[in-house]
């Protein structure tokens, strides 16, 4: 009983740190990446639909991102869904695929993108946090109801200690990956 407490507890911080790297993916960095883009909500038929579904995406130049829609018809609600997000980019559109380049990320910009992305970490962390005291909430119920001893309960707390541990060192060793590549000039 106590190892499947620990087991949901790992898959649940694999879920925190898996959505923290696909949040971090969206941050923009010195390089086209079209992670960029292809979450960006179109409405496509009075659907919000993910660009991603609508258009290939691919990256012809380090600082260029290409989308072609697989219809044609659709390039014109790209483009505003485009100019309407927060991403601050400008489509050239000619007719066939849009082209997004991406101009130099300032010195200033990059430290905000940093702040931005150690507050991602720390939402991480907390979430791993909320994790852990789910599960101690839980293993003390099991206690109280005389499921098991006292002393599973702290050898489990132990190890439930040195899971949380072993995920925020990698939610760490994620976000030293993203600062690193946002600093990159």
């Amino acid at each position: 009983m106590i190892k499947e407490t620990i087991k949901d507890a790992e898959s649940r911080m694999k879920g925190a740190i898996n959505s923290l790297e696909e949040d971090l993916s969206g941050i923009r960095t010195g390089r086209a990446n079209p992670a960029l883009v292809e979450r960006l909500e179109v409405e496509y038929y009075g659907v919000p639909t993910s660009l991603n579904q609508l258009a290939t995406i691919s990256v012809p130049e380090p600082r260029q991102l290409m989308i072609r829609p697989f219809d044609a018809s659709t390039i014109r609600i790209i483009e505003r869904s485009i100019i309407a997000s927060d991403l601050g980019l400008t489509p050239n559109n000619d007719g066939k695929v849009i082209r997004l380049n991406l101009p130099p990320l300032t010195e200033e910009r990059r430290r905000d993108l940093v702040k931005l992305t150690h507050s991602r970490l720390e939402e991480a962390r907390i979430a791993c946090r909320n994790v852990r005291r789910d599960i101690i909430k839980d293993l003390r119920e099991f206690e109280k109801e005389k499921m098991i001893t006292e002393d599973e309960l702290k050898r489990a707390e132990e190890e439930l200690q040195k899971t949380i541990e072993r995920f925020t060192s990698d939610i760490d060793k994620v976000g030293e990956r993203k600062t690193a590549e946002i600093m990159e000039v």
